[in-house]
């Protein structure tokens, strides 16, 4: 593989590995970090969730960005290029860097097989210690636990939420997703929760592991004032040990750039684990102010400019249905609300559109072209089912997209949603002017 294109890289790294695209465990990973070197230099910031992980990602990148350190960020997945999943100050780095981890990976695997992800976090790790960067943001791709994103140590981890999403990898119940999720947590290092009342389970093995929780609501809090701004408290309880020094208050915050009401929330999450690390990262209060406003997460309630009113959202799960709905009923009044929709096979598709089908009067469905996409007629069927009448189907999303487009008025409404390949092959489309 030496020698070859990033293109040929990740067409490769989609079947290299014998046991398909998610193999979880840490053994395999964790043996070639070992022998690559891989041990970050800077604090480590992991951040797991069942939703707002990549909004919080993307306001700790800014924050620390606009603070002057230098950043390297790891999301998932990418929507148009492989590279936006390993950025060195919010820009995605060049094909050859990427290349060129690939390469040493290679070097180093010997026989030991990796899954297309594991290579993604182990050359971005890599990329970023080359970087030299101040602080490694890494987002979990899968769980938590078993994710190749667990072989580095966590200065500060970040549970956004738990809900029930990958249910074949992560269980069947909230305690066992979450269970899963605290996996990142380390003994004697920060732990923060955007969920109250914590799982039980996230919240014993906090305990079990002596990792001080922050729990929303209890330890850190945001109130949202009248004049387009916020404050936010981080006031820990006594017994987190060393909480006693951390007591900030943060006024007259910015709304965050990012669309949807639950966005402060996730601000939150992020600004406490920004507390945590403050006296190894110290950031004043213009770099919070400049990074709520500068932090970009493209397709999470992305809002289009222009007329009719556009949004692009990668939500594709229950929860993040419900942050959605609500997010839509704060917008103004639409004389026709559409839905340009598909989803994947294995997702929840029956719990999304009973929570979002009051939101649209009519939908326009498409196929996703790759293996575990649902057909248009399965797709009809679900809507069908959940009493969805006004369907109109096309070959692909973009052509659903161009329908909904040409038949709307400027006082309409299109959603595109349920996929990362829904929203991705709009966003390609208006690339392509």
């Amino acid at each position: 593989m030496m020698n070859k294109t990033l293109a040929q890289w990740l067409s490769h790294l989609e079947t290299a590995h014998s046991n398909g695209l998610i193999d979880m465990g840490l053994e395999r990973v964790g043996e070639v970090a070992k022998r690559m070197g891989l041990q970050p230099k800077c604090p480590v910031i992991t951040v797991a969730g069942t939703n707002g992980k990549g909004s919080v990602c993307a306001f700790l990148t800014q924050i620390y960005s606009q603070a002057g350190f230098k950043t390297g960020t790891l999301t998932s997945p990418h929507i148009l290029k492989f590279n936006e999943r390993i950025a060195v100050n919010g820009e995605p780095v060049s094909d050859e860097a990427i290349v060129a981890a690939f390469e040493r990976i290679e070097a180093a695997r010997g026989d030991i097989s990796l899954t297309y992800f594991e290579f993604n976090t182990l050359a971005a790790v890599e990329v970023f210690i080359r970087e030299q960067v101040d602080v490694m943001i890494l987002e979990v791709g899968l769980g938590g636990r078993l994710d190749a994103v667990n072989v580095f140590d966590a200065d500060v981890a970040v549970v956004t939420s738990v809900d029930l999403d990958h249910q074949a990898f992560l269980g069947d119940t909230v305690e066992q997703v979450a269970f899963e999720k605290a996996g990142v947590f380390r003994a004697g290092k920060p732990a923060v929760c955007g969920q109250n009342p914590p799982p039980q389970s996230l919240a014993k093995h906090a305990a079990e592991i002596g990792a001080p929780l922050f729990i929303s609501g209890e330890d850190f809090a945001y109130s949202k004032l009248e004049n387009q701004q916020w404050s936010f408290h981080f006031h820990p309880r006594e017994g987190l040990g060393f909480a006693q020094d951390f007591r900030r208050n943060r006024n007259a915050l910015p709304i965050p750039a990012l669309r949807g009401n639950y966005q402060i929330q996730n601000a939150a999450c992020a600004l406490s684990a920004i507390e945590c690390l403050y006296a190894q990262l110290p950031v004043d209060l213009g770099a919070i102010k400049r990074g709520l406003l500068l932090a970009s997460n493209p397709g999470r309630f992305q809002v289009l400019p222009g007329r009719p009113l556009t949004v692009l959202d990668v939500g594709h799960n229950p929860h993040a249905a419900r942050a959605l709905r609500q997010s839509l009923m704060a917008l103004p009044f639409a004389e026709n609300r559409i839905a340009v929709f598909s989803m994947l096979a294995d997702k929840d598709i029956d719990g999304v559109l009973a929570i979002v089908k009051d939101q649209f009067d009519s939908w326009h469905i498409a196929p996703l072209e790759m293996p575990r996409g649902m057909s248009a007629d399965a797709l009809r069927k679900k809507l069908h089912h959940q009493g969805i009448e006004q369907i109109k189907e096309y070959p692909h999303i973009a052509d659903a997209y161009r329908a909904a487009l040409a038949g709307a008025s400027e006082n309409d409404r299109i959603i595109v949603f349920g996929s990362f390949h829904t929203v991705a092959e709009v966003m390609g489309l208006l690339q392509q002017g």
